[in-house]
């Protein structure tokens, strides 16, 4: 019944979410720093990249569930988009090994182990002992979700593929080249599978129902069809992952618009039937098929490898940065500088600032949580707080890469220093990350400060502003002036914490204000007061250098 069909899609598309959802943030946990620097080893070389995408579909294959592991690869930070791109190019290759098999002994449905995953995933979550453990059991349930989605959005669907009508459709739209490739992505799309569009196709043709001339447009359609996957899967994803998915739809799209001028002028057809040896009958057409599949994505692949780069920026260009975007990779360190610390020190302090604006603006979301949304606010702090929690490995490692080479002693006394102002940037991030669970709390129970508590707050907060706009302008320039004004700020914010604190005492005492509310009144002070200790430390690490290279040059 067609009810049930929705029900069942949209169901399969909430699971296919959850699970993409928990197999990102899995990866993410359990990967660590080794598996990040495995697949930027293993995908360095576009060639290796490209051979990474093949394997990976022939094992699951599935050129859509490889692009949403991609796309998720990304939104976890551990690919680059060059690098997405290339392993891409090879889930395009891999994908086609599917049309062989349907040839010789048919599809193997990767879906049906999916519930063994789901399964095995609860188990581990639930038997783990250890925090990698269950992540890695999260991974796996995720795959597993994910998969399971995927069936569900086949099956709600499934009555399409024995319809008559729907060969019907196939065999007159297949008859003009273009409205051939519409087919194949409309039925790409519809049956969530390019592999059950091209089994579909090779059985239609295989009974004679559809020639070989118009099975390739259909062909050549699931591969524009087959980009939808990813581009769902990055649905609420970071820039790059959804920019990683835009190069996937450009590389199969730009590849099937020039492909369409070989197929109108009958030299595709041709060059298959030229390298397949022997007449093409009934009982044969269905490898023609599956080469004619192959031969495309080859010869894209090829067509595409010298231009990565430009495919990169086209993609970039095409989903350009938002306001609401939080760019999670490094923006100015390159490990070609590490050969010159002095330049290699001034990426660090680039990146540092970098760093610290996230954090300055985290710490601002969360305590625009207090005035409402604090759902809304949550999850962009917590955006904010991977990205930086991010910027601090990436930076750190930097800056222990740079400590190896050779160095002067007074490039070599800033290690500790730059070391200790990232975990104090970082520290800042944490303490947003804290605000915004007050907020959280205060807006779900319904809390209401005070007037005086909001006034002593709203002192409170303003020296905070202050400071960390200071902080932001010392790290640029290592201003000798504003980093001393920013110390005697701290020494202002650690008194009026002692004050606002005797202060509410004294309201406790008069019931002025309830308990529940003065906890979470209390920790705000406190974390507030925390971040002005940390961006202190900040402060004094630069003060301290900027006052020794003066006394240097007197």
């Amino acid at each position: 019944m067609i009810h049930q069909s929705v029900f069942t899609l949209i169901g399969g598309l909430g699971l296919f979410f959850f699970g993409m959802q928990l197999m990102s943030d899995g990866m993410k946990k359990v990967s660590g720093d080794r598996l990040k620097s495995f697949l930027h080893r293993a995908t360095k070389l576009p060639v290796v990249g490209i051979g990474v995408g093949i394997l990976v579909t022939f094992l699951v294959q599935s050129s859509s569930a490889t692009s949403v592991m991609v796309v998720g690869f990304v939104n976890a930070g551990l690919l680059t988009l060059a690098q997405a791109i290339s392993v891409l190019l090879g889930a395009n290759i891999g994908t086609t090994f599917t049309a062989w098999i349907v040839s010789v002994i048919g599809a193997f449905d990767i879906a049906s182990y999916a519930l063994i995953a789901v399964g095995a995933g609860v188990l581990i979550m639930k038997t783990a002992k250890t925090r990698k453990a269950r992540f890695t059991g999260e991974v796996i349930l995720g795959i597993g979700l994910l998969f399971t989605g995927l069936a569900l959005m086949r099956n709600a669907v499934d009555p399409l593929r024995g319809s008559e009508y729907v060969k019907n459709i196939f065999i007159s739209f297949s008859r003009n080249p273009i409205l051939g490739v519409l087919a194949g992505f409309v039925f790409t799309i519809v049956l969530q599978s390019s592999s059950a569009t091209i089994a579909l196709v090779q059985v239609l043709a295989f009974n004679g129902i559809i020639p070989f001339e118009a099975a390739v447009p259909i062909i050549l359609g699931e591969n524009i069809g087959t980009t939808i996957t990813a581009q769902i899967s990055a649905l609420g994803a970071n820039l790059s992952a959804r920019r990683a998915a835009m190069s996937h739809t450009l590389f199969n799209l730009i590849g099937v618009a020039y492909m369409l001028v070989f197929v109108y002028l009958g030299w595709f057809t041709s060059a298959v039937n030229f390298l397949i040896p022997g007449q093409m009958t009934n009982s044969t057409i269905m490898f023609y098929i599956a080469f004619s599949h192959t031969l495309f994505n080859l010869f894209n692949t090829a067509v595409f490898l010298p231009f990565i780069g430009t495919l990169e920026k086209l993609s970039i260009w095409l989903v350009p940065k938002k306001e609401s975007d939080i760019e999670e990779r490094t923006q100015y360190l390159d490990r070609h500088l590490l050969e010159s610390p002095a330049v290699a020190f001034d990426q660090v302090r680039n990146e540092m600032c970098y760093m610290l604006s996230l954090a300055v603006k985290s710490v601002k979301t969360a305590m625009e949580g207090l005035g409402g949304e604090g759902f809304k606010k949550a999850k962009k702090v917590s955006k904010l707080e991977e990205a930086i929690n991010g910027l601090q490995s990436e930076i750190t490692q930097f800056i222990v890469e740079i400590s190896t080479r050779e160095l002067t002693e007074k490039e070599n006394s800033q290690i500790p220093v730059l070391i200790h102002s990232v975990n104090d940037i970082e520290r800042i991030g944490d303490h947003a990350e804290n605000i915004i669970e007050m907020a959280s709390r205060k807006n779900a129970e319904r809390n209401e400060f005070t007037e005086y508590a909001l006034k002593e707050l709203d002192v409170m907060w303003n020296k905070i502003s202050v400071m960390m706009e200071k902080t932001v302008e010392v790290m640029k320039n290592e201003n000798i002036h504003k980093a001393a004004e920013i110390l005697e700020i701290e020494k202002e914010v650690n008194h009026l914490q002692k004050e606002i604190k005797e202060n509410h005492i004294v309201r406790l005492n008069e019931q002025v204000c309830d308990i529940k509310t003065g906890i979470i009144f209390v920790s705000l002070i406190d974390n507030l007061e925390k971040i002005g200790d940390h961006l202190a430390n900040i402060a004094e690490g630069i003060y301290n250098k900027a006052h020794w290279r003066s006394m240097q040059i007197k």
